[in-house]
């Protein structure tokens, strides 16, 4: 039972430290860059340009809000849900899990915050050379974990190893 809180406050404080890093780089992008032309890093490659997102990934589904604030928590739920089945830190293989949910978790809550806050997610970041939808950091904490959840699944864990994950009672429980 140990082992569930100290998952659960590991990766509740590992979230938060990310989604605070979120938040001012949000806010950063707010007070230097809203209003202002385009911070180019790389010409023509990449600059940092403010944006105002009030849909999902690349602008899709614009207003639907309370979509968002359901989709936020379905990803918190199940983060923790997956932290707490998760066996504990002496077990070194689950790290790549415990990363992910970390990672995911707070990319889907700074931008919930966004949400919440404004309406919209500060979005900042763009490579112009392929004209790729502009996004924010919470944004790379999703993609990055769910492609490392991905590969981790396919390659790296046996079935058996995930098998803690499943919905069937715990023995002794």
């Amino acid at each position: 039972m140990r082992d569930r809180w100290t998952n659960l406050a590991v990766w509740a404080i590992s979230t938060a430290a990310l989604v605070w890093a979120d938040q001012w780089t949000k806010m950063l992008a707010v007070s230097h860059l809203k209003g202002q032309e385009p911070y180019v890093i790389w010409d023509g490659v990449f600059e940092l340009l403010y944006s105002e997102n009030r849909g999902a990934a690349f602008g899709m589904l614009q207003g639907r809000q309370t979509m968002f604030y359901i989709i936020a928590a379905l990803v918190v739920a199940a983060a923790a849900y997956v932290m707490w089945r998760m066996p504990g830190w002496k077990q070194r293989r689950y790290h790549w899990l415990r990363f992910c949910a970390v990672l995911i978790t707070a990319g889907a809550v700074g931008n919930l915050i966004d949400r919440v806050s404004q309406q919209y997610v500060v979005d900042f970041l763009y490579f112009k050379l392929i004209d790729f939808p502009i996004f924010n950091v919470a944004d790379i904490y999703v993609t990055v974990g769910s492609a490392l959840v991905f590969l981790a699944v396919c390659f790296y864990y046996r079935e058996e190893e995930l098998a803690v994950f499943g919905w069937k009672k715990e023995a002794g429980a």
